[in-house]
């Protein structure tokens, strides 16, 4: 719902998304976070684990603040919260793993009741959850799986990665003729950037052979896509296609290709990303070289971060979901049109 999204230390530090939405980044003026919150009581904590009492707060930590996904996916999931009666906390993690453990911990010492986590460093995370679960506390893993967990929150990573790297390759193919130049902006760090990243290179370079991969550069945001495809153009001025793990970090190098002289509407270039994030979509409307993304709905992630703990909670079978992604390009103005709207 990005890694790309993501050089090594510092780039587990940052991802992203989905996402939908994903600098332009209206979208974070939207909304703000706040520290952890007091959460309920011990007993409140486990009967709400077990199904014996309504739940009444949720922890969504959502690191990755940089991502206009964020703004969106805090106004969506409180107002999807009211509407169950349900108070939803978050956490102010600044793209920091420390930060994110602090706040972490500081939840469960507190017995927030539920708790929604995007894990930047999954190994770290797992012995919070796993502390989170002995305290009757209910854990829901956003965006990968954990060994310790209640159920997770998925979005399809390498159905994204593949619907792009096909649509991708099709065009190459029916415009270029299968030849040309490609640079790909991967994630590596967490498991839905390794899966969009698979899913988008084995894609691509199996329908689209005869186009030359000249760089897989780690990006999951604007800025670091718009530097590392610089770099690349640098190099490879005649570059033709950008795809990224992100609509971020593919923002980025739509920006990049711009700014070293590219047409917005130059009919030999290809952009695009994965999350539906504004700008791309935007871009995307308006007739331009970044040309489809492999988009998430905002408000099938927010109802998600609401539901699955309310399913724990309410002792359902495999309570976790796979959030669904469908690719959009141009002529998909309804679609997009929706998105944006969530996305506003």
């Amino acid at each position: 719902m990005t890694r790309s999204a993501y050089s090594s230390s510092a780039s587990r530090r940052q991802f992203l998304s989905l996402s939908a939405g994903v600098a332009a980044t209206t979208a974070l003026a939207a909304a703000g976070c706040s520290a952890p919150g007091d959460g309920a009581s011990a007993a409140e904590a486990a009967g709400a684990s077990a199904g014996e009492k309504a739940l009444t707060k949720i922890g969504l930590d959502y690191p990755f603040t940089q991502l206009p996904l964020y703004a969106t996916l805090v106004k969506l999931s409180t107002a999807a919260a009211k509407k169950r009666d349900v108070s939803l906390l978050t956490t102010s993690d600044a793209s920091s793993a420390d930060t994110q453990a602090t706040n972490l911990t500081t939840w469960v010492t507190r017995k927030v009741p539920a708790i929604v986590s995007f894990p930047m460093v999954f190994e770290a995370t797992e012995a919070i959850a796993k502390r989170a679960l002995d305290a009757g506390l209910i854990w829901v893993t956003y965006g990968g799986s954990l060994e310790h967990q209640s159920a997770d929150i998925q979005f399809s990573f390498l159905k994204g990665g593949t619907l792009l790297g096909e649509a991708a390759a099709k065009w190459a193919n029916e415009e270029l003729g299968g030849k040309g130049k490609i640079a790909f902006l991967t994630d590596s760090t967490i498991q839905l950037g390794r899966e969009r990243t698979k899913g988008m290179i084995d894609a691509f370079t199996k329908h689209a052979p005869g186009v030359d991969v000249v760089a897989r550069e780690q990006a999951i945001d604007p800025d670091t896509g718009l530097s590392k495809s610089r770099a690349v153009l640098a190099k490879h001025p005649d570059l033709n296609l950008i795809l990224g793990v992100t609509d971020a970090a593919a923002y980025g190098g739509f920006k990049a290709l711009q700014q070293t002289g590219r047409k917005a509407t130059d009919a030999k270039t290809f952009v695009g990303g994965q999350d539906g994030a504004a700008p791309s979509l935007l871009a995307i409307k308006q007739g331009t070289f970044y040309r489809a993304s492999a988009a998430l709905a905002p408000q099938d992630i927010a109802n998600a971060v609401v539901d699955v703990p309310l399913a724990v909670a309410a002792g359902k079978a495999n309570p976790g979901v796979q959030v669904p992604i469908t690719l959009v390009g141009r002529g998909d103005t309804a679609r997009i049109d929706d998105l944006l709207k969530q996305n506003a």
